[in-house]
């Protein structure tokens, strides 16, 4: 039986409307924290009349599509597919709210995850293969996209945290358009796998609040042999450069919960494959020493990896306490508190 997007819909948020409740219970304002004092970059470009003309230039890109670096050149608008596997309609696996993310995303209820199905990078690792690479969700319309966006902040999410968004770029401006026109008003987080074409970031530009890539690896080589990517290390540096342009450092309200920066999330692989040293320098050299970075630690072989001896198990104590050494030693100081808590565990521990 074929579940209809207005049932899909009220699964996905059926269960966080309790948390409206506990909210409401709680006898307190969730959102703003401080009056309202914070305005979103997507609002301010709508207020400012630019916002329509944009999302008709992110559409354009889809009729011989050149959204992200594949640049397939299918026209997904008439219902064809490339690498992504994704038409016209964004493919939504998951709404709710996310307490694993990094705190300043997090604060006290949640970040509001909407998590989008296929993707433009094919990682023989991929954690989430069921949805990225099976596709597995429900197509949604924008507006039932817009929907959702205003139910997590209903609910009292601390922003939009739209999780593998390269492929549906379009249709996510779109959707959040209309809602900001029915009132959306918390911050627009990009949570990409870092693959994503120049020109595309370049029309995000006065949407997107807190920009949150993954730069997976920093060699040719490994990017094309564990993502069929030979060209991801230098397409995502310039990517996340102009992210960095963009909406610079991260900054937080007087609660520490993220309004509008940078931060970029490296994944420790086993045998030095994802090289976090060239990471963590690159980081410091290029950006800023101060830029807020998440040095990750919970690499485990998923769908094709144990076929690829060097990630085949999974990362060692010594492994991750030497990306933090580097980190460290590059001058970072920005680095996620998760991730330090764990660092000062092990050593306490003797490594």
């Amino acid at each position: 039986m074929t579940m209809s997007r207005r049932t899909f819909l009220r699964g996905l948020v059926g269960g966080a409307a309790a948390l409206v409740t506990t909210g409401h219970a709680l006898g307190r304002s969730v959102w703003p924290p401080d009056g309202d004092a914070f305005v979103p970059a997507y609002l301010q470009l709508e207020e400012e009349g630019r916002f329509a003309e944009r999302i008709d230039e992110a559409y354009a890109l889809l009729e011989d599509c050149q959204l992200c670096p594949r640049r397939c050149g299918v026209n997904r608008l008439r219902g064809q597919t490339g690498v992504c596997r994704t038409a016209d309609e964004a493919v939504v696996f998951s709404a709710q709210p996310h307490y694993g993310e990094e705190l300043p995303l997090v604060g006290h209820y949640g970040s509001g995850t909407i998590f989008f199905s296929n993707c433009n990078l094919r990682c023989v690792f991929c954690q989430n293969w069921p949805i990225a690479h099976e596709g597995r969700g429900q197509r949604l319309e924008v507006e039932d996209l817009a929907d959702l966006m205003l139910r997590v902040q209903q609910i009292g999410c601390h922003n939009v945290n739209l999780v593998t968004p390269t492929h549906v770029m379009p249709q996510i401006l779109q959707a959040t358009r209309i809602a900001a026109q029915k009132g959306l008003r918390i911050p627009l987080c990009y949570n990409t796998g870092g693959y994503d074409a120049f020109d595309a970031v370049r029309l995000l530009d006065g949407i997107v609040d807190i920009y949150l890539p993954d730069l997976k690896f920093m060699d040719d080589d490994q990017a094309e042999l564990y993502m069929g990517a030979p060209d991801y290390p230098e397409t995502a540096k310039a990517a996340i450069a102009e992210m960095h342009r963009q909406v610079g450092e991260l900054v937080t309200d007087p609660h520490g919960i993220a309004l509008r920066g940078l931060m970029i999330r490296h994944l420790v692989m086993p045998n030095r494959t994802s090289n976090a040293h060239d990471f963590v320098h690159w980081v410091a050299e290029t950006l800023t020493p101060s830029t807020y970075v998440n040095i990750m630690s919970q690499y485990r072989v998923e769908h094709w990896a144990f076929e690829h001896p060097d990630i085949a198990r999974a990362i060692t104590v010594d492994e991750f306490l030497e990306a933090m050494t580097w980190a460290e030693e590059a001058g970072l100081t920005n680095l996620d508190e998760r991730s330090l808590m764990q660092r000062d565990l092990f050593r306490r521990r003797g490594g």
